[in-house]
């Protein structure tokens, strides 16, 4: 499956197929908030919220290709990411494209 953020695949002609999405909400245990909390007042990256962003990408990146594949999908072009604080401690990651085929 190739996956692009373009509005094309380089040497391809494609078939539309539709809009694929795919979304996760991800938190962090308590122990980890804590860390982070403690963290905030010398500065630096939250290690923990960083993982926990990029786990979350994986996983609704992951959800939007299985999505793809079941329309018979060979690429997502147009990828993009969003998220969104849920709560303390919580962020919503979406990623959505569209699914083609090559002709």
């Amino acid at each position: 499956m190739i996956l692009v953020n373009t509005d094309y695949i380089s040497g391809k002609e494609l078939e539309t197929l539709g809009l694929v999405k795919g979304a996760v909400i991800q938190s962090k245990n308590i122990g980890k908030d804590i860390m982070a909390g403690f963290k905030t007042i010398v500065g630096g990256e939250l290690k923990g919220y960083s993982d926990m962003i990029n786990e979350a990408r994986a996983k609704a990146t992951k959800r939007m290709v299985e999505e793809a594949e079941k329309l018979g999908a060979d690429g997502v072009i147009n990828i993009r990411y969003a998220s969104s604080a849920v709560m303390q401690g919580a962020a919503e990651v979406m990623v959505y494209g569209t699914a083609v085929k090559f002709l």
